[in-house]
């Protein structure tokens, strides 16, 4: 269980009450700027800010999800800067056509997840940010057409290296 501001000690009560205040934080303003390692906190803390205390700072703890690791917490910094700064290289994804925008993403999104700074709220945090990504390269995200289950295996295929299917999950919801 991890410690939360309300002090919450039974998973279920936490997990309800993560849903419902990350629910309301998505629906405000979200934090601008420069689609950096820091712009992407800046997310993170905004939609956990009123579960954790430790909202929008990177994790402390190794970290693995069925026997597979994560990067270990002394690298997060420095790979969270590298990717960043290959996403600036490429100009943040702009000016590129949807099918190229989604493979792209893809490979971003999968290395993003494999970094996976957080302690909770990766996934949400990496779903919302692309889609301000998507909106700021001109590929606004039809999330209405997200396929919640097909998006966790894509995810999970992609940390494994196939990142094929995430791509084809991101072209459905950027082809209209």
């Amino acid at each position: 269980m991890l410690k939360n501001k309300l002090g919450l000690r039974k998973q279920a009560e936490l997990s309800a009450f993560e849903a419902l205040s990350v629910a309301v934080r998505a629906e405000e303003p979200l934090p601008t700027g420069r689609f950096s390692s820091t712009h992407y906190c800046a997310v993170h803390r905004h939609l956990f800010q009123d579960v954790y205390g430790w909202a929008g700072r990177y994790r402390t703890v190794r970290m693995t999800k069925d026997r597979s690791p994560f990067c270990f917490p002394e690298n997060i910094a420095g790979e969270m800067r590298a990717l960043f700064a290959r996403l600036h290289g490429a100009d943040l994804l702009r000016g590129k056509e949807a099918k190229a925008f989604a493979e792209e993403a893809a490979a971003f999104l999968a290395y993003l997840n494999a970094i996976h700074p957080f302690r909770e709220g990766n996934g949400r945090t990496q779903l919302t940010f692309t889609a301000l990504l998507a909106a700021e390269a001109g590929h606004p995200l039809k999330l209405s057409r997200l396929d919640p289950a097909r998006f966790l295996q894509a995810m999970i295929a992609s940390f494994f290296g196939d990142e094929a299917p995430l791509g084809r999950q991101l072209r459905n919801l950027v082809l209209d």
